[in-house]
């Protein structure tokens, strides 16, 4: 078998698989279909410092090849987190990480802060791209300055690993990853969500109670993919793409555009087992082609 280990900075992945915030609750969730610990890490649902009710429903849908959602980041808040949730996944055998954001810059210091304290969750995944927030979220990664800003203001209270996920809803995504690079992210995920909407033509009316919202699955691979290259050859720190990832074949796209990662999202609801899928496929695929890490595929794009 080939070799699936990764590093991001210092903390060590067994393979490069993780499973995105927001499609994989608090993992627990998936311990009946899958051995949590044989994927190289998953990030929890997103968190914030106090408890969020939500957007009203209906704020999910099926669109083609994908789904529109506008959940936003429902969650019982960072202290909830800590006391009831972290005592029941702290000792799972894999890289726990936390997705968390915020309405304001002080919202993300404190939820950094207390996350920080947590002996078993070695990363953060700052959200500063949220589409389905109100307030907050996208507006701190739709530009160079607001983006900077709060990674600069978490970096000086969070110790660990810190990564920041960004919003493809930009002109020039290279432009936000090197402006949080130079704030100290350690690394990058790429792309959350692009905003999108659905028309019931029988009342003329939108279909989410928010309008518009976060479009994600398949539909959105080809734009990841292109966010990923474009990204790899701007910055020095590692990426971990996701977006739209449903196969082995997806992933290595991936990481041949430049991802050292990748996270699985949208496609969890479809298949709860496709990490492990993806996993094997890749370690095949190495063998195949006589790869002994999967390290010397990253960035190998050939033109």
């Amino acid at each position: 078998m080939a070799n699936l280990n990764i590093s991001i900075n210092k903390l060590k992945f067994k393979n490069p698989v993780l499973a995105a915030s927001g499609t994989f609750g608090y993992g627990i969730e998936y311990s009946d279909f899958i051995d949590l610990s044989q994927i190289g890490g998953f990030f929890v649902k997103g968190t914030t410092v106090n408890q969020m009710e939500g957007n009203n429903y209906p704020r999910i849908i099926e669109t083609s090849s994908g789904m529109l959602n506008s959940v936003g980041l429902q969650n019982k808040g960072v202290d909830h987190f800590i006391n009831n949730i972290y005592p029941k996944i702290k000792n799972i055998r894999t890289n726990i990480m936390v997705n968390i954001s915020g309405s304001t810059i002080k919202e993300y210091i404190i939820c950094a802060e207390k996350i920080n304290e947590l002996e078993k969750i070695p990363a953060i995944e700052l959200n500063i791209s949220c589409p389905n927030m109100k307030y907050g979220g996208i507006d701190f990664g739709s530009n160079c300055y607001s983006a900077s800003k709060v990674v600069n203001a978490v970096r000086k209270v969070y110790h660990k690993l810190l990564i920041v996920k960004l919003s493809p809803n930009v002109t020039d995504i290279t432009k936000i990853a090197k402006a949080v690079e130079e704030k100290g992210a350690d690394a990058i995920s790429l792309i959350n969500t692009l905003i999108g909407m659905a028309i019931n033509i029988e009342d003329k009316k939108p279909i989410l109670s928010t309008v518009t919202g976060g479009l994600s699955g398949p539909c959105i691979k080809p734009i990841a993919l292109r966010m990923v290259w474009q990204t790899y050859k701007a910055v020095k720190i590692p990426i971990i793409g996701l977006g739209g990832i449903s196969n082995f074949k997806d992933a290595i796209e991936f990481i041949l555009a430049g991802a050292t990662a990748i996270q699985v999202g949208t496609y969890n609801f479809i298949d709860p087992t496709i990490s492990l899928k993806i996993i094997n496929g890749i370690n095949e695929y190495l063998d195949k082609k006589n790869l002994k890490s999967v390290k010397e595929l990253v960035g190998k794009l050939i033109f």
